[in-house]
């Protein structure tokens, strides 16, 4: 039961610093982070179905 717990915010933290380093690089990247999105949506809808 600890364990899972321990998994858990241990997982929450490393989603945190994940989401930390998107956010930096954005700010480091800008233009290229926005082609990156902008790549992604484009993903995103054409394999929708």
């Amino acid at each position: 039961m600890r364990k899972a717990a321990e998994r858990r915010r241990r997982r929450a933290v490393f989603l945190r610093e994940l989401k930390e380093a998107k956010e930096l690089r954005a700010r480091v990247q800008p233009r290229r982070a926005r082609a990156a999105r902008m790549r992604q949506q484009m993903r995103m809808r054409t394999f929708r179905w």
